[in-house]
C-alpha cells in the first residue's frame, strides 16, 4: 500500500510558501517538504505552480442558470425585469431541464476549480419544483461539489401569498439555509416583519441566513439595519450573509459611518456580485451611472468579511458567465478599485477562503487534516492568477483528480522567425520595502 495516494509536488501555496501536499484517502495528511523517495499512486509536479484552496461561490442561482433566452430575452437589462422573466419561465420548465442544465454547470464549475456553492433556490411555487430539482442535483454532484441550497422566496416572504408555507416545507425537505428579500416587499414595515421571522426561523431550527439585502439603487432601503438587529436579537452572529447590498453605494456618508459598526458587530457577512451588479444597477440613472457596488474596502476595514459572488451565468438576470470567480474576483477588483498588491491579493482570498468561511465549509483549505480539494493554477501566485485568470492544470476534489487542463502557453510562426509566448508573467519587483 502507498504511503499516499497522491502528493502535489513543489508548488506555491498562496502566502508565498513552497511545500509538497500529501493526500492519503480523501485527506490532507502532509503540508511539507517531503522526500522525493516516498511511495504514491501519483505525484503531480506542481514546480513553480500556485496550489490553492478551491474556488468557493457562496451566491448564486442554480435552478435559472443556461436558460438565458428562455422563454424571451430580458430586453430592459433590469432586475425587476428578470424577475418577470424568471416569473415565466418557471411555470415551464421542468424538473429534469433544471437537473440538466445544473449538471452542465457543475461540469464547467470543476473543470475550474470551483468546487463549493451556495444556490438560492425559489420558494414561490406550490410545486416546489426548483426545491425537488435542487435537491436531486445536490445527490448527484456531492462525490465532487458541495452544493448548499438556501429557501429563497423570490417574490416575497409575505408578498407572495404562499411563499411564507412554502419557504417552511422547503426546509423541511431538507434546503440547507433560509433566505429571504425584504426590499422586495409592499412596504419597509414588511420587509423588517419578514427579516424578524426569518431570523426566528433560522434560530430555531439551528440553520444559516443568507438574504438578498437591498438590492436596488434607492439609499432609503435600509433593511441591513433591520438585519443586524435581529441577527444580534437571536444570537445568530457568525451564521448571517446581506446578499448584494448595492443601496449602501447610493447612502449619505454619515449614515453609513453608522451603519458598518453595527454591522460588524452583529457579525453579518456581506457578499457583493460584481458583475451582475454592475450589470443591473444604475439603469434609470442618466449621467453619471451608478455601477451599483456595495462598500466593499470600508467594511473590510471594520472587520467585516466580505466575500465576491457569481449570482448568475446565462439566465434571466445575466447574459454572459463562464463560472469562473477568478472573472468575479478581477471585475470586482476593478469596480472596487483594489488595485494595492495586498488588496489584488485579498481578492484572490475571497473567493477561496472568505467564502468557504462565510457558508460554512470548514472542511475546505491547505491544512493537515481538512478535505484533499484543491486547484493548481498556471500562475506563480496569487495576483497572476487574478490577472490573466490562470489555467486550472489540476483540479483535486475529495482527494481525486477530476479535471486537467494544459498550460495557457503559444506557439507561433511569425514572420522569419518563430515564437512561443510563455503567459507567465518575469518575477515582479518586491514592493515591501523601499528600493
Amino acid at each position: 500500500m502507498s504511503q499516499f495516494d497522491l502528493i502535489v509536488k513543489g508548488g506555491t501555496l498562496p502566502d508565498g510558501r513552497q511545500a509538497d501536499i500529501g493526500i492519503r484517502e480523501g485527506r490532507i495528511v502532509a503540508v511539507e517538504r517531503l522526500d522525493a523517495g516516498l511511495d504514491a499512486g501519483e505525484v503531480i509536479d506542481a514546480t513553480g505552480d500556485l496550489v490553492s484552496p478551491p474556488f468557493v461561490d457562496p451566491h448564486f442561482h442554480m435552478d435559472a442558470t443556461l436558460s438565458y433566452g428562455l422563454p424571451r430575452i430580458n430586453a430592459s437589462g433590469t432586475l425587476l425585469e428578470g424577475i418577470a422573466l424568471w416569473g415565466e419561465l418557471k411555470q415551464i420548465v421542468t424538473v429534469e431541464q433544471m437537473v440538466e442544465r445544473g449538471l452542465a454547470y457543475c461540469d464547467w464549475a470543476a473543470s475550474l476549480g470551483l468546487l463549493a456553492i451556495r444556490s438560492h433556490v425559489d420558494t414561490c411555487d406550490d410545486r416546489l419544483l426548483g426545491v425537488q430539482a435542487m435537491l436531486e442535483l445536490r445527490e448527484q454532484v456531492k462525490g465532487y461539489i458541495d452544493l448548499q441550497l438556501v429557501a429563497f422566496p423570490q417574490d416575497g416572504f409575505y408578498r407572495d401569498p404562499t411563499a411564507r408555507a412554502n419557504t417552511l416545507r422547503a426546509l423541511d425537505m431538507g434546503v440547507d439555509v433560509v433566505g429571504g428579500i425584504p426590499h422586495f416587499e409592499r412596504t419597509m414595515a414588511d420587509g423588517a416583519a419578514s427579516l424578524a421571522e426569518l431570523c426566528r426561523i433560522a434560530a430555531d431550527r439551528g440553520l444559516r441566513v443568507d438574504i438578498h439585502c437591498d438590492e436596488t439603487d434607492d439609499p432609503l432601503s435600509r433593511h441591513i439595519e433591520a438585519l443586524a438587529y435581529e441577527a444580534q436579537k437571536h444570537g445568530l452572529q457568525g451564521r448571517v450573509a446581506a446578499s448584494h447590498l448595492t443601496s449602501m453605494h447610493s447612502m449619505d456618508n454619515y449614515y453609513v459611518s453608522k451603519l458598518l459598526p453595527l454591522i460588524a458587530e452583529a457579525g453579518i457577512a456581506a457578499i457583493p456580485n460584481p458583475l451582475i451588479n454592475i450589470m443591473l444597477q444604475g439603469r434609470h440613472d442618466s449621467f453619471p451611472k451608478r455601477r451599483g457596488l456595495t462598500r466593499v474596502k470600508e467594511m473590510q476595514a471594520h472587520g467585516i468579511s466580505v466575500g465576491w459572488g457569481q449570482d448568475c451565468v446565462l439566465d434571466p438576470w445575466y447574459s454572459l458567465g463562464t463560472g469562473d470567480m477568478l472573472d468575479v474576483a478581477f471585475m470586482g477588483l476593478h469596480v472596487a478599485q483594489m488595485s494595492a498588491p495586498d488588496e489584488m491579493a485579498r481578492c484572490f482570498d475571497m473567493v477561496t477562503r472568505v467564502n468557504a468561511a462565510i457558508i460554512g465549509a470548514d472542511d475546505l483549505g491547505l491544512e493537515v487534516g481538512r478535505t484533499a480539494s484543491l486547484v493548481v493554477l498556471d500562475a506563480a501566485d496569487p495576483v497572476e492568477a487574478l490577472r490573466r485568470r490562470a489555467a486550472r492544470r489540476v483540479v483535486i476534489s475529495k482527494g481525486r483528480v477530476i479535471a486537467r487542463s494544459p498550460r495557457s502557453d503559444a506557439a507561433l510562426s511569425l514572420p522569419g522567425r518563430p515564437g512561443n509566448v510563455t503567459r507567465r508573467a518575469p518575477p515582479r519587483a518586491d514592493t515591501s520595502r523601499p528600493a
